[in-house]
């Protein structure tokens, strides 16, 4: 019998309403401090800490329903549903109510505003980058001691470098989902019809671009470029590992950062090298082709050779490309050093949630080996857990990408942004200078000088905010 798990999608108007009445028109307040501590008894196991489906039964006194908000694509919502069906399934008489918000921005609003109101979702998936402005808020429980009774998974049994995105003033907050990174989805057939040598491992970014000017081409003769060789969006996350592969740095301590580092000569080339590919190559799309069509749909159509994503678009390419064109993923290209940059989301436990022993099951299970097995299957996911990550579930599948070893071979070259409560603020005012200078209407120079001075208030905002705790 299948488990009826209730999708809702949270549309702009609802959420924007949903957020002022929530929020009485004021900013979210904080929650009592002091998080009340994992029970004496925590929950018993919800899958065998192997990745083979097991029969479980439910810990006593465990019933009731919780809600799970997610931030994700249409095409992502899918392996979620599969894993509250699952839970539910193996726990009758137990709901998950699962929200997806596509949307960040709204996600964000929807989320504070519901903490405010002190009626949170009970378990939230976030990215690392969006996270700390709700713990400092002192909405989420810590789950170190809830780790180390569990008889699912240990600390141990995660990838460090993403434990470490989920951690604020030296506690764990949430379980990584997810080790994904940034690299480069590749189309076979446009590479090998234009003889140029496939993407691998320690290539340079004098080989891409190389593949990137053989690949843009105009197709039909009519003077205009129609297929291009390199999608890249101009923002943070795609800037910065060019400028840690050059020997820059983004910020100048990632743990308790007070300024950006842009302005130095390394961070300056790497930020330069970037615009040029769209002002001196031409190999991206110009702002008004940008315009016209996006990144990923002249991927998907077969007029863009490269496209720089994460995992995420994993789903939605195997079910848009299909059988169209052969395509394989590589990773990001080397200079002074080979860089990549996190991404990753995370499962978080809110303190006013309604059942916490119910939701730590659900994350538990979700977070164990059973639930990211399952989630691996679906494409969306690089599992944070090592095991299930260098299994089968993940290395092994009749559908592409073939080269999914290669996520797990540059785990030791990703590095984060800051966990800050401010980071989305310094992103936002840094993405807005990136985008100028790369279609042309700032110099490098420029963009960085107004990037730095737009962006203290949000560095001190964010001392303050941690000084405060």
């Amino acid at each position: 019998m299948k488990a009826a798990v209730r999708v809702l999608f949270v549309s702009v108007g609802i959420l924007l309403a949903l957020a002022v009445v929530a929020c009485g028109g004021a900013p979210p307040t904080a929650v009592p401090t002091n998080p009340p501590p994992p029970p004496t008894n925590p929950p018993a196991p919800t899958a065998a800490p192997t990745p083979a489906p097991v029969s479980t039964s439910a810990p006593a006194g465990l019933s009731g329903e919780i809600s799970f908000y997610i931030n994700e694509g249409a095409d992502e919502v899918e392996g979620f549903e599969q894993l509250a069906e699952a839970f539910e399934e193996q726990h009758p008489g137990v709901k998950i109510n699962l929200v997806n918000i596509p949307n960040d921005d709204e996600f964000d609003q929807k989320i504070a505003a519901l903490y405010a109101a002190k009626t949170p979702p009970d378990v939230i998936n976030i990215n690392y980058r969006r996270f700390g402005q709700f713990a400092i808020k002192d909405v989420l429980i810590p789950v170190d001691d809830y780790l180390k009774a569990s008889t699912v998974m240990k600390i141990d049994d995660f990838y460090p470098q993403v434990l470490d995105a989920f951690k604020f003033q030296g506690k764990q907050f949430c379980i990584p989902q997810n080790i994904s990174s940034l690299e480069v989805y590749y189309n076979k057939d446009l590479f090998e019809k234009a003889n140029v040598p496939l993407p691998k491992a320690g290539w340079t970014w004098d080989d891409f671009l190389n593949a990137a000017k053989a690949l843009t081409k105009d197709t039909n003769g009519d003077g205009k470029i129609d297929q291009y060789g390199l999608g890249i969006a101009p923002s943070t996350i795609r800037l910065a590992p060019f400028i840690w592969a050059h020997g820059g740095e983004l910020v100048d301590n990632v743990d308790r950062p007070t300024k950006l580092t842009l302005d130095s000569p390394a961070a300056m080339e790497a930020f330069q090298w970037f615009v040029d590919l769209q002002n001196k190559h031409h190999v991206v799309p110009s702002k008004a082709d940008e315009a016209t069509e996006g990144d990923q749909s002249r991927f998907e159509h077969g007029t863009m050779g490269m496209y720089l994503n994460s995992r995420v678009e994993t789903p939605e390419l195997r079910e848009t490309i299909e059988e169209a064109f052969e395509w394989d993923v590589a990773p990001m290209p080397s200079d002074k050093t080979t860089a990549t940059i996190l991404h990753s989301d995370g499962y978080c436990i809110s303190k006013d949630g309604k059942n916490h022993d119910l939701a730590w099951a659900f994350t538990e299970f979700a977070n164990g080996p059973v639930g990211q097995s399952q989630l691996a299957k679906t494409g969306r996911t690089v599992p944070s857990m090592k095991r299930i990550a260098e299994s089968n579930d993940f290395l092994v599948s009749s559908e592409p990408p073939a080269n999914n070893k290669m996520y797990l071979d540059m785990i030791p070259n990703i590095r984060r942004v800051p966990v800050a409560t401010t980071w989305l603020e310094v992103e936002g005012a840094l993405n807005n200078e990136i985008q100028r200078a790369f279609y042309g209407d700032a110099t490098v120079q420029e963009a960085v000088s107004a990037a730095i001075q737009n962006t203290q208030e949000y560095f001190k905002q964010n001392l303050t905010d941690l000084g405060s705790q």
